[in-house]
């Protein structure tokens, strides 16, 4: 490749990674529009608790592909593997290119047209793993802006099963009350179709369980996972962790939250350590019904940098509705102690924020939804960027956020649409 191709595709992927994760399918997907001509693509990630599926294309493909389906085809890959061959995707055996990262993110590209030989699916693998790893950064680095679209993603998750749920359960006991009944007398075909309905019932909740899977795992498997993280981190360190563990019986977090206290404990972790007379740090989550409480103390002389920490963790915690407190005394050590709700608030404050918007702002607002840059905005409207740079300032302030991702964030929360 020469060097203008190399830094014509540093640039693509550049832009993939920066912007919305929910909108990361679209960016990857024009950047493989000439490498890979395709009518569907879809990047699946247990990462993402809130949407694990990132899309683009054709909407009768993908807003019909299911977990169940990424799942199975994700079982038959090794790590690495590239597959290229059919599959069934979206109630339908296709042809499809598949690629199964070692993050464990598995990437399905829906060619346009039959399956061809020269398609540089090699290169496709290692833009691809730069793709998978910068979805694992974005997650574990626990951003506002992914917190509160992970958050928006997990209620809406959560109001669908149960409406899912309580619909066909209904119906599914329903029709089985009706075999039942002595009045049929055809004993064979009560038993057929009761046995039928048994079984949709059972697929029901299994899909039920699944799509929870998604949205919560237990404070003990979070736990776990932190105690990992917390293992290499502290590697090279000569100092003493203690790790209290939750509750065996503990309550299920959502996943947003248990991304953001292990976030929480983390950037804890490495202000505490950094002190240079510590030896020793705790570590202690406890789960009440309604929150997951984070506590970390050192036995240091209580000289962390507290405002440092501060700037690091609130906006994480506030994003979720939470709080956090934050103390340093010379002589007594340091504390952190940060209390996560698990559920949402009813009425999120960002959808009556939009309403001071010119309608300049919501334009500009749509296209920061997409992920553009200043400079791709300005052209679109034909205006200088500096103009944009204005507009963007006032939706910042006007949403009261710092970052254009926290604002991004907070209009597709709102249901603004990326402008095309």
């Amino acid at each position: 490749m020469s060097e203008t191709g190399t830094e014509t595709l540093l640039d693509g992927l550049r832009d993939v990674l920066v912007g919305r994760l929910s909108d990361i399918g679209r960016r990857f997907s024009t950047l493989l529009t000439e490498t890979v001509p395709h009518t569907a693509l879809v990047i699946f990630t247990r990462e993402c608790t809130g949407r694990p599926r990132k899309i683009a294309g054709d909407p009768n493909i993908v807003d019909r592909v299911t977990i169940a389906e990424l799942d199975s085809l994700r079982a038959d890959l090794e790590h690495g593997q590239i597959h290229r061959g059919r599959a069934t995707i979206a109630g339908s055996s296709r042809d499809v290119y598949a690629i199964l990262d070692h993050t464990d993110t598995l990437l399905v590209v829906v060619p346009r047209g039959p399956l061809s030989r020269t398609v540089p699916l090699e290169s496709v693998r290692a833009m691809f793993g730069l793709v998978a790893t910068g979805i694992q950064l974005q997650v574990q680095g626990a951003s506002p802006a992914y917190l509160a679209e992970s958050r928006a993603a997990s209620a809406e998750r959560a109001r669908t099963i149960a409406e899912l749920t309580e619909v066909h359960a209904t119906t599914l006991e329903t029709l089985l009350s009706t075999l039942r009944s002595d009045d049929l007398d055809d004993t064979r075909a009560r038993a057929a179709a009761r046995e039928t309905a048994s079984a949709a019932l059972i697929g029901l909740r299994t899909s039920v369980d699944t799509h929870r899977e998604f949205a919560e795992e237990s404070v003990v498997t979070a736990f776990a996972r932190l105690r990992g993280e917390l293992r290499g981190l502290l590697r090279h360190q000569n100092l003493d962790l203690d790790l209290v563990e939750p509750p065996v019986a503990g309550c299920a977090v959502p996943g947003e939250v248990a991304h953001a206290a292990r976030a929480v404990v983390r950037g804890a972790v490495l202000v505490l350590s950094a002190q240079g007379d510590v030896g020793r740090i705790r570590v202690a989550w406890t789960c009440p019904e309604t929150e997951l409480v984070v506590d970390i103390r050192d036995d240091g002389h209580g000289l962390a940098d507290i405002a440092d920490l501060d700037r690091q963790l609130r906006p994480r915690v506030e994003t979720l509705g939470g709080t956090v407190e934050i103390e340093s005394t010379p002589g007594w050590g340091s504390r952190v102690v940060a209390a996560l709700p698990l559920h949402a608030p009813t009425a999120p404050t960002a959808h009556h924020a939009l309403t001071d918007l010119g309608p300049r702002e919501l334009e500009v607002l749509g296209h920061l939804v997409a992920g553009r840059r200043n400079r791709v905005i300005a052209d679109r409207l034909g205006v200088s960027e500096s103009t944009v740079k204005f507009h963007v300032a006032g939706v910042l302030r006007k949403l009261d956020v710092a970052t254009r991702a926290e604002a991004a964030a907070l209009g597709g929360e709102a249901g603004i649409r990326p402008i095309p």
